[in-house]
């Protein structure tokens, strides 16, 4: 039987399979993106599909921290509209009916 990748929220610190959790990415270059495939080359970080996690990713400086640059505000804001994007498409709600617009 194949082992279950195990990470943790980079928010909440709970685990969960990676697979549940969405994934965001600073690649070679620097570049920060929201990596929906889960496969992207680069040091990845991991938020679970709470929405006060998710909201935490655009208002606090835990990237950051985590990938030890200072991210560009609009770039936040990138992330979590595609997350949320995501989020919505996952969960069937087309129109992304989420609470932040």
């Amino acid at each position: 039987m194949k082992k279950v990748p195990i990470r943790s929220c980079l928010i909440c610190r709970e685990k969960s399979d990676k697979r549940r959790l969405f994934r965001i990415v600073k690649n070679k270059d620097g570049e920060i993106f929201f990596d929906k495939t889960l496969k992207a080359n680069g040091r990845g970080a991991y938020v679970c599909d709470s929405d006060d996690c998710i909201e935490k990713i655009k208002n606090t400086n835990k990237l950051d921290k985590t990938f030890e640059i200072e991210i560009n505000k609009d770039v936040k804001d990138k992330i979590y509209n595609q997350i949320c994007e995501f989020k919505n498409i996952k969960e069937g709600n087309v129109h992304g009916n989420n609470k932040s617009s």
